[in-house]
């Protein structure tokens, strides 16, 4: 969540303040931390909510909420509000609240995107592009890139899981003459990075082994093709926000909030489910990161 707040502070032009701040009774009972960015330094040590008050504060979450209010109180209404995520509570309490389309979350003041709001910029993926290439000069384009996460609260990624998304993966490089760039996530597991590892042998491959920086961004700037798993709505919106052809590979479980977001990309145009097979296509990329700071930037001069 932290990300998402970065990633639109920056596209505002800003940098951002992050902070986790503990409250004192009786507010600790209500929420544990809250971060924001600001366009004015806030708070004087890590516990405390004391002025200068931002013009503007962006809350990540739900344990943000009691939190946000009470600057929002304290400023005297100075401090704009900008809520991400739903915050469960009548949006009508927030300057603006930022949801993805899934939540079904209605309001005047509610500004909806299709994906998450993320870092990914074309300038980012290029500059992280040119620091991997001269790693994998060695393997032959195309190059699909696998985003790989694992199980989580409602996914769940398996031997036999892994097992069979391997010999998918295994028979789009044969048919595209490819080579892999492949990062997993820490919820992917030992395991299952074993199980692809076997699977991957004697095909050309790059596979991030943990150490040093993640090339994550490099690799969604030289991918020809992304192979993202379903598990991150995180993933599919930053491989979904490059242009690039995006394969979701769907894994066991889910959520209908999940399902909702799945559906709607496809039917969009935006991303295809992964079964083996990789073709080239367009799109208009999720571009949710401007239009909501160009929303956020019409609140503050109206302010």
């Amino acid at each position: 969540m932290e990300s998402q707040c970065v990633g639109l502070a920056e596209a505002l032009g800003l940098t951002p303040i992050v902070k986790r701040v503990k409250l004192r009774s009786p507010w600790r009972q209500l929420t544990p931390y809250f971060r924001l960015g600001g366009l004015a330094q806030f708070a004087s040590g890590s516990d405390s909510l004391a002025p200068p008050w931002p013009d503007l504060l962006i809350a990540t979450g739900r344990h943000s909420v009691a939190a946000s209010l009470l600057v929002k109180r304290l400023s005297g209404g100075r401090t704009r509000i900008v809520q991400l995520q739903n915050p469960v509570i009548a949006p009508a309490h927030f300057d603006l609240v930022v949801v993805p389309r899934h939540d079904e979350l209605q309001g005047a003041n509610v500004v909806e995107t299709r994906g998450a709001l993320h870092r990914v910029t074309p300038d980012l993926i290029e500059a992280s592009a040119a620091r991997l290439a001269p790693k994998v000069a060695d393997l032959k384009r195309p190059y699909i890139s696998v985003l790989l996460g694992g199980s989580n609260a409602v996914y769940r990624m398996g031997a036999a899981d892994m097992s069979a998304l391997a010999a998918q993966l295994g028979q789009a490089a044969r048919e595209k003459f490819a080579s892999f760039l492949i990062t997993p996530s820490r919820r992917t597991g030992e395991e299952n990075l074993q199980i692809l590892k076997t699977a991957l042998a004697g095909v050309p491959h790059f596979l991030w082994d943990g150490v040093g920086d993640n090339p994550y961004f490099g690799l969604l700037g030289l991918a020809d093709f992304i192979v993202v798993t379903a598990d991150s709505v995180n993933m599919v919106s930053e491989a979904a926000s490059t242009g690039k052809p995006v394969y979701v590979a769907n894994l066991p479980g889910g959520s209908e909030k999940f399902a909702r977001f799945h559906r709607a990309l496809r039917a969009d145009g935006v991303t295809r489910p992964f079964v083996g097979a990789l073709e080239s296509y367009a799109y208009k990329p999720l571009d949710d990161v401007a239009m909501v700071a160009a929303r956020v930037r019409a609140l503050l001069r109206v302010g």
